[in-house]
């Protein structure tokens, strides 16, 4: 099977000109590290300062079994919907709490 045959067909839009069409193979020809990639539409991040780190960083979710005491969960429950999130997010700042410190003392 040729390169040009192993692309599935769907990835060519049917209302693409035969010019644009043609620009397509050609760089499909190209071996990657010669293919043009800028975006005159969307230009090169130069400034960074207002970048957020981890901004959209979506931890993975893991079912485990957890005993907790009734006094806690209450506490928890009793704010409404979303307690098992509340619940995390206060384990996730001792984490992070934790690794601070321990951090800071192997500086």
């Amino acid at each position: 099977m040729s390169k040009a045959t192993s692309k599935p067909r769907a990835m060519i839009p049917e209302e693409l000109d035969s010019a644009s069409l043609a620009r397509l193979r050609t760089a499909a020809a190209l071996p990657d590290d010669q293919i043009n990639l800028s975006d005159p539409d969307a230009p090169e991040v130069l400034d960074w300062s207002g970048a957020v780190r981890g901004r959209f960083y979506k931890p993975v979710k893991k079912l485990k079994s957890l005993r907790i005491d009734a006094d806690v969960l209450a506490f928890f429950e009793a704010k409404g919907p979303g307690y098992q999130t509340r619940i995390n997010e206060v384990l996730r700042e001792s984490m992070l709490q934790e690794l601070r410190r321990l951090q800071s003392e192997r500086a």
